[in-house]
């Protein structure tokens, strides 16, 4: 008997996640150097962590025999202190992701259903699939979220709505005004979550968390894997009204997130000149970029991430070109979008030799 034969019957219909293409990968399967790869695929941080955030790491190694602080008490504190909110509002996850999936456990069944824009972010509908519920996708003109049509979408089944603000894969931003119009149309039976994994990229980000200081039931996500340049280390944060986050919390599994973890995203979360300098290597980046694909020609959704969404015509192809000469970027056909790439900002070195490369895959 196949296992599948007992197995939830959802799961067949669940598409795994593809992560971006590592370079250790690249380099075994092209028989290359892997210090002659370039890798802007998947949103990372070209300056690493923060050396106070190395520092921190090797001094928690010295106890990694001991369990770590279930509780994340320091971690917590301080984005408590930052955020001018209560410990009891914070939530710890191993990266946003796996709050994504306490969000799942805590609030949707089979016959349930989500609302996300059409290209938000893959893993809304991955969650939304593996308990059971659909995924309602609402088409997002411009590559934006149409957050009145999402309203106009919510039905009596819908439980949660899900708002990457900046969006990934598209880089675009719904500004303060329609969010609170949006707010406005939402049931208080439906909990929000404002997903901004990029939001330290933003000059001026719009406040989600005023709605959590009036007590709706809205989660904002934040993540140490971005400009913290913490990826490797999977932690990240969630924060909302005490009720809510009290009902998420009892989805954790206990030491979800490790003790190197936690002292590393600490020692980031406080040293705000490498938070600095990594915006600003950013914003230099991303206007090279969008230069650059303006003067080629190519049509690109102007981001407010550290990433850019730019159209190249048959993206698995020129996603394997350019590998095939030691860049990794990310076809998007998993997005629906096959003749696009996404494009990481990487150092300034990093982007001239991407755009080397894409001229000459695309004989420009």
């Amino acid at each position: 008997m196949s296992p599948w034969d007992f197995a939830n019957k959802q799961l067949k219909d669940l598409v795994p996640y593809e992560p971006g293409k590592p370079i250790e990968e690249v380099a075994r399967e092209r028989g290359m150097n892997p210090s002659d790869i370039i890798k802007l695929a998947s949103n990372e941080n070209p300056l690493g962590p923060s050396p106070k955030a190395l520092s921190a790491m090797t001094e928690a190694c010295k106890e990694a025999h001991i369990y770590p602080d279930g509780g994340a008490f320091k971690l917590r504190a301080a984005l408590a202190k930052k955020f001018s909110l209560e410990m009891n509002q914070i939530i710890i996850g191993a990266g946003s992701n796996e709050i994504l999936e306490f969000i799942g456990h805590a609030f949707l069944q089979p016959g349930d259903n989500i609302i996300a824009a059409k290209h938000a972010f893959v893993v809304y509908k991955l969650v939304a699939t593996l308990f059971g519920a659909t995924a309602i996708e609402v088409d997002d003109p411009g590559y934006t979220h149409d957050l009145e049509a999402m309203a106009a979408a919510i039905t009596p089944r819908t439980k949660v709505i899900f708002i990457a603000n900046p969006n990934n894969p598209t880089g675009t931003l719904v500004d303060q005004a329609k969010i609170d119009a949006f707010m406005a149309k939402v049931p208080e039976n439906v909990v929000v979550v404002f997903d901004e994994a990029y939001y330290e990229f933003l000059d001026n980000p719009p406040d989600t968390l005023k709605y959590i200081r009036e007590g709706r039931n809205v989660l904002v996500l934040r993540t140490f894997s971005k400009i913290q340049g913490l990826a490797a280390l999977r932690v990240g944060y969630g924060m909302g009204p005490v009720e809510l986050v009290n009902v998420v919390q009892r989805t954790r599994q206990p030491f979800n997130v490790n003790s190197i973890a936690l002292a590393a995203a600490l020692a980031g979360l406080e040293d705000e000149e490498h938070q600095a300098k990594t915006k600003e290597l950013t914003d230099e980046g991303r206007e090279y970029l969008q230069g650059q694909f303006s003067a080629l020609g190519l049509e690109f959704v102007p981001s407010f991430a550290n990433f850019v969404l730019v159209k190249t015509g048959n993206g698995a192809g020129v996603f394997a070109q350019m590998m095939d000469k030691g860049v990794i970027i990310r076809p998007m056909g998993g997005y629906r979008l096959p003749d696009w790439v996404r494009i990481s900002i990487g150092t300034m070195t990093e982007n001239r030799k991407c755009i080397e490369v894409l001229k000459a895959v695309l004989g420009r």
